[in-house]
């Protein structure tokens, strides 16, 4: 029981630095309607600490960004890339999968969604419900692309092993 509670606390402390490490390359390093940043953290999040607390480090980085000034669409532009990039990893242990998980989750799922919210919340009228998809994409890859350029690295160094001995 102490064993699991210490495992616990140690991948909520992981998530949460993820989430702030997101919060901070958002903050600091700006993209007309990209986030890029926050892709390469929900690779680094679903190799990591898989989906679920992967899920709530993005979820954690959009509060604090919707907190900031942005609209809806910084907690619900990441959160399926986690979720979709973790399960998919800890299916596969691919990291390329992971990759496209995230491009998928968020470049396409997440956009998707987008639409109802902005209209619902904030009145826009676009007419095209795939409207947020030409947005979303190219940030998810490009970020995602540097998350896997990052675990890559740490695959081959040997480092992702010992980072998932110490969390698992």
């Amino acid at each position: 029981m102490k064993t699991q509670k210490k495992l616990s606390t140690k991948k909520m402390l992981v998530t949460a630095l993820l989430a702030a490490l997101a919060y901070v390359l958002n903050s600091f390093v700006y993209f007309p309607a990209m986030a890029p940043f926050q892709h390469f953290v929900d690779v680094l999040a679903a190799v990591l600490v898989g989906p679920w607390y992967g899920f709530a480090s993005a979820l954690i980085c959009g509060v604090l960004r919707m907190m900031s000034g942005r609209t809806i669409q910084a907690v619900r532009g990441a959160i399926f890339g986690p979720i979709l990039g973790g399960l998919i990893y800890r299916k596969t242990h691919n990291l390329y999968l992971v990759f496209l998980g995230e491009v998928i989750g968020t470049g396409i799922l997440g956009a998707l969604t987008s639409y109802p919210l902005m209209k619902i919340f904030y009145g826009l009228d676009v007419h095209k419900w795939y409207y947020f998809v030409p947005y979303y994409t190219p940030a998810a890859i490009v970020g995602a692309g540097m998350g896997l350029a990052v675990v890559l690295i740490f695959q081959k160094t040997g480092l992702l092993k010992r980072m998932h001995a110490s969390l698992d």
